[in-house]
C-alpha cells in the first residue's frame, strides 16, 4: 500500500510542485474571468493580463525558490 501512495505522491508532485504557485495561477484565472464577465473587458486585454500575470507569478516563484 505504501508503494501505491508513493507513486501517487510522485505523480501529484509532477503537476503541483509548488502549491503556492498553483494557488496563485488559479487566483489569477479567477480574477481574469471575473474581469471578463463582470467588467466586460475585451478578450484581447484579458489574454494580455493573463499572460503578463502568469509570467510575473513564474518570475516571483523562481526568485523565491532561488532565495531558499
Amino acid at each position: 500500500m505504501s508503494l501505491v501512495k508513493s507513486i501517487l505522491a510522485e505523480l501529484l508532485s509532477l503537476f503541483v510542485d509548488d502549491g503556492n504557485l498553483a494557488l496563485q495561477i488559479v487566483g489569477l484565472i479567477f480574477v481574469v474571468t471575473a474581469m471578463t464577465k463582470l467588467a466586460h473587458v475585451g478578450p484581447l486585454i484579458s489574454a494580455a493580463v493573463l499572460l503578463i500575470g502568469c509570467i510575473a507569478i513564474l518570475i516571483a516563484s523562481v526568485i523565491r525558490r532561488a532565495r531558499s
